[in-house]
């Protein structure tokens, strides 16, 4: 009996090895399709260093940054309108699908685009005509108009809303969990939405990012952009490979054989 079950052991050893070079090719192949179905290859760009003290000085007077934290509002988001003596010109305001809002005693006020003060200081503009020298507070209720997506070999893949225009890919993962043992964190793809239907995606290196302290490479992603993790070549193999051993009488009687097998297999394949 014992003869036979390491038979059964080695024979799955045998033919994992058979067929995993021929799984890596297909697997190789597929993911540039993946890659193909994310954005062609020319549309790949390197991720780029940050700019030098001059030139972000440059670009800041250029009006080409901003502010990472500043929030501007859209549709979906909810907020809180406070007039200070003036109850009845406060409440809660959902900001509708056109990016507006529905104020009492005035209207519908567009507050698209709008930071917090920019909002306070419309509102104040609007009903001056009804209360002298009104005192306003605009309080975010819900962030709901920015969303990214965070894909693939992450703890909790998914939706997330932001609370900023901007957020980094570093802040982003962790946010998701951090990558899998079974990500290829040096292969990312940041992949960017076109309304044409040709999506660009650009190269990120997590692995540098998290574990290597490089900061330059710790872009921004914004609204709508999607962060995808690929699965290691080997990672999917043994996702394959499971079945197979499962399927050999081999795993109640001897889980540590198992074990060894994919240990063996693991060993061979670096």
């Amino acid at each position: 009996m014992e003869t036979e079950r390491k038979f059964k052991f080695f024979g799955l050893v045998v033919l994992a090895l058979l067929l995993s070079a021929n799984l890596s090719a297909n697997l190789a192949r597929a993911e540039d399709e993946e890659l193909k179905v994310i954005g062609p290859a020319s549309d790949i760009d390197s991720a780029q260093p940050s700019p030098t003290t001059a030139q972000a000085k440059t670009a800041l007077n250029n009006n080409k940054y901003i502010d990472p934290l500043k929030y501007t509002l859209g549709a979906d988001d909810v907020i809180e309108i406070t007039v200070m003596r003036h109850s009845e010109f406060s409440g809660v305001y959902p900001v509708n699908q056109e990016g507006k809002i529905q104020y009492k005693f005035v209207g519908d006020i567009d507050v698209t685009g709008l930071t917090k003060a920019e909002l306070e200081q419309k509102i104040k503009e609007v009903i001056s005509t009804y209360v002298v020298n009104p005192e306003i507070n605009v309080t975010i209720l819900e962030y709901k108009s920015k969303v990214i997506y965070i894909l693939g070999e992450v703890g909790q893949p998914g939706k997330y809303y932001m609370k900023s225009d901007s957020v980094s890919v570093r802040e982003a993962v962790v946010n998701a969990g951090l990558p899998t043992l079974a990500a290829a964190m040096r292969r990312c793809r940041l992949i960017t939405p076109d309304k044409t239907g040709n999506a660009k995606t650009k190269s990120v290196d997590l692995y540098s990012v998290l574990y290597g302290g490089n900061l330059q490479l710790n872009i921004d992603m914004h609204p709508g952009e999607v962060l995808y993790v690929p699965a290691t070549v080997m990672a999917k193999i043994v996702r394959v490979i499971n079945p197979i051993t499962s399927a050999v009488g081999i795993t109640t009687s001897g889980p540590s054989d198992v074990s060894a097998a994919k240990s063996a297999l693991t060993t061979l394949a670096k």
